[in-house]
């Protein structure tokens, strides 16, 4: 039997099928969007399949009739009319400075001039691109299609520095011609990793349809179960025989390392692409969007901001608006958590109005919470796994004192970054961080009757309550007597009461001048 070839690192839809290689259709979504005159904005988490998604319209308006045969739109589509197509990409090359955002626009701009002989270059960016979009028209006779992607990207790799608000400048002023032309452009389509507000970019554009939420569009990147079982039935058997499980319990494997994927409410899950196909590929349950390594601009966001963990993790509850749009004038990073991919949709309460957020998958909750370890917390050993692994061993055999000594070194001193207004969040959500990452049962500001718990640890005989305090100038007595009393006094060990486990409450005091653990007692 031929080997099967999984388009792993193609993001071209017609290298992928003119080489055979394994193709989940997608093309009704095409036909759907095709259909609609306005413009489309969709955000996806990185190695989701935008590009490809942006290449097959640009194959599908260029009317490439040739490579969809077999697909659901050639039994759709009739006129398969040649349209021009701007094929706009920022998904190339590191575009943090404004001077490397000018030389890529510049030679970007070139090659769609010379397309079309333009000869009169002007020596605005916006100028040259209307100018663009009257000689295609011109010239072919049809509309002009306009394809960006990751449109955010030049304003994603300078967040946090210098040339972040020229950039942004630029690509506004770019972009402006858009206004207005509509008698000259068939469609739009603009992908990026975040909605970044649209008054900050797609000024002109207001009746741009952002279909990132849209219930109708949840598996336009990504492979649903139902795809899962129409293309890769082989590759799971042949995943299964692998390694030695039984076809049920490989498909269970798969979706816990890579499906949960919700980016609307009520829709079914998906899983991510790249993933699934390297898992099929090396028949190996690897975590491997983070082999790719962590997009920096998610890094530098958390290095100029506290780590609000406890929101991020455990399932946060949140507003609509508190997720989807990103702003860089907020200091809300929780935008740039949920595009990214890190998060999802898991819950919505009609009553509240709120969505739950939190990791789709084993593997983005492992390979997230070890990007904060490696960025955040000194651990007190090298080698992270040993530290991780001390931590277990001393909660198991009940050895608080060794835990709270490896949290205290974790965070001797305040990081440079952080202001000490800041640090009650620090040192709240890095301690809550180095428990996550034991892979023991934990939860942070658990809801009772009466208040929040801030930290609840369990074992298999055991409960660990810890209530976290700052000593903002007090004695550190009367802080300490403070944290152990309100455990008993709002009732947080109530609910495990008959549990039969062991309970233990702790009380930590941390420096509010940023000295780091002070001092800590157990009842």
């Amino acid at each position: 039997m031929e080997k099967r070839r999984y388009p792993i690192g193609l993001q071209d839809f017609a290298k992928i099928r003119e080489g055979n290689y394994i193709y989940v259709d997608k093309t009704q979504y095409v036909y759907d969007l095709a259909s609609v005159p306005h413009p489309f904005f969709l955000s996806r988490p990185r190695r989701f399949g935008k590009s490809l998604f942006i290449s097959t319209l640009k194959y599908y308006f260029s009317g490439r009739k040739d490579l969809f045969e077999g697909l659901a739109i050639s039994e759709l589509e009739k006129d398969w009319i040649e349209y021009p197509v701007f094929d706009i990409t920022f998904a190339n090359g590191y575009l943090s400075t404004n001077e490397s955002l000018k030389d890529y626009m510049d030679a970007m701009l070139k090659r769609l001039e010379a397309t079309y002989d333009v000869t009169d270059i002007f020596p605005k960016f916006s100028d040259r691109l209307q100018n663009l979009i009257l000689k295609a028209h011109e010239v072919t006779g049809h509309k002009v299609v306009i394809l960006i992607d990751e449109y955010d990207k030049p304003i994603l790799d300078a967040i946090f520095i210098e040339d972040e608000e020229k950039n942004r400048s630029m690509l506004r002023d770019f972009y402006s011609p858009l206004k207005g032309m509509d008698q000259y452009i068939q469609f739009i389509f603009i992908t990026g990793i975040t909605k970044i507000s649209q008054l900050n970019i797609f000024s002109g554009l207001n009746q741009l349809d952002d279909i990132s939420m849209n219930r109708n569009y949840s598996s336009i990147c990504g492979i649903s179960e139902t795809e899962l079982e129409k293309y890769f039935q082989t590759d799971i058997e042949t995943l299964a025989a692998q390694r030695k499980l039984t076809f049920e319990k490989a498909k269970e494997k798969l979706a816990k390392m890579y499906d949960g994927y919700h980016f609307s409410l009520d829709s079914d899950g998906v899983y991510n692409p790249f993933c699934l196909i390297k898992c099929f590929n090396e028949n190996f349950f690897g975590s491997y969007w983070f082999e790719t390594g962590v997009p920096s601009f998610l890094v530098k966001t958390l290095q100029h901001q506290p780590l609000f963990l406890s929101r991020l993790v455990g399932g946060c509850k949140v507003k609509e608006n508190d997720f989807k749009n990103y702003s860089p004038e907020t200091k809300n990073m929780l935008p740039v958590i949920y595009q990214s991919g890190f998060l999802t949709i898991k819950d919505y309460d009609d009553d509240s109005d709120l969505y739950t957020l939190d990791f789709p998958n084993k593997e983005i909750e492992d390979g997230f919470l070890e990007v904060l370890v490696r960025k955040f917390v000194q651990f007190p050993e090298d080698n992270l796994g040993l530290a991780v692994s001390n931590m277990v061993y001393c909660l198991r055999a009940h050895d608080i004192d060794s835990v709270m000594k490896m949290v205290k070194t974790a965070i001797a001193d305040l990081p440079t970054i952080l202001k000490k207004d800041a640090c009650e969040n620090y040192y709240e959500s890095v301690t809550h961080l180095m428990f996550r990452v034991t892979g023991l049962d934990v939860t942070s500001e658990l809801q009772t009757f009466l208040g929040r718990s801030d930290i609840i640890v369990r074992t298999e005989d055991a409960v660990f309550i810890f209530e976290l305090k700052m000593d903002k100038g007090r004695p550190l007595e009367e802080v300490m007597e403070e944290a152990l009393f309100q455990i008993d006094d709002k009732g947080y060990s109530d609910r495990y009461a008959v549990s039969g486990k062991k309970m233990f409450k702790i009380g930590v005091v941390f420096s509010s001048s940023g000295k780091g653990l002070l001092e800590w007692r157990i009842k």
